[in-house]
């Protein structure tokens, strides 16, 4: 999990790195701290490079919270990550204009390699932030008397769903019919089994549980539109009887 991070820093084991090895776990973090990271003196990193003392452990716990990694009791996995972070963040530091370089030359590589797309979408040519299209948002709210938010996207998506939802064939169909008076539904009157001691929260509450019911049966309307789509093929198979076989 660590070969791209390891080979970005030439580390030389990057092919025989083992996390799990306790010797090659310690070799690792001397070779960062002597090689790229260098938060002690010289004199200050002996306790690290005797790797194979019984005092090494104590003096990486030390080492690793001079580091400021900031976990309370992390993993080996997540100590090796946090070094290696600080590793690269250094390297790159010690190299910005070659490395700088590189991504340009990167970037100029993928725009030369990267087809162009040519769209007859007219919606692609858009400018979804310009005053016009705002203002063209917030008319149609008007005329459909949905409630404009601060965000004309979020305006526009709640125009979206009403269209789909009430301005579809079907809904425009069953307008046509002949209607019979419904009731308005009790919110008032439900109890939904929670209080939360505010009059105005419990209502928007209470709205929220309905949108989420809503959203469960539309749901489970698809899921049950699906079943039925398979059953129809399972249930009715084509089969070719020419390939029949009667006997042995």
């Amino acid at each position: 999990m660590f070969r791209r991070k390891l080979k970005a820093l030439e580390y030389p084991a990057t092919d025989g790195f083992d996390a799990t090895d306790e010797k090659k776990f310690r070799e690792l973090v001397v070779w960062l701290e002597d090689q790229k990271i260098r938060q002690y003196q010289q004199e200050q990193r002996e306790s690290l490079r005797n790797i194979n003392t019984t005092t090494w452990p104590a003096a990486f716990e030390k080492y690793i919270k001079d580091t400021n990694l900031p976990l309370a009791n992390p993993k080996r996995v997540e100590m090796i990550d946090w070094l290696l972070g600080i590793a690269i963040r250094l390297e790159y530091s010690d190299n910005v204009e070659k490395y700088s370089s590189a991504s340009a030359e990167l970037v100029k590589l993928k725009s030369q390699q990267a087809p162009t797309m040519v769209t007859a979408n007219p919606l692609d040519k858009l400018d979804f932030s310009s005053p016009e299209f705002v203002a063209g948002v917030n008319s149609l709210a008007d005329k459909l008397k949905v409630t404009k938010h601060s965000n004309h996207l979020v305006t526009l998506e709640a125009l979206a769903k009403l269209i789909k939802t009430k301005y579809n064939k079907e809904a425009i169909k069953s307008r046509e019919l002949p209607q019979k008076q419904e009731e308005p539904f009790p919110l008032h009157e439900i109890d939904f089994g929670f209080d939360t001691g505010d009059k105005v929260l419990n209502q928007a509450s209470r709205i929220l549980r309905l949108l989420y019911i809503h959203d469960l049966r539309e749901l489970q309307t698809k899921i049950n539109e699906c079943i039925v789509s398979i059953q129809t093929i399972t249930a009715n198979p084509k089969t070719d009887t020419r390939l029949g076989k009667v006997g042995f």
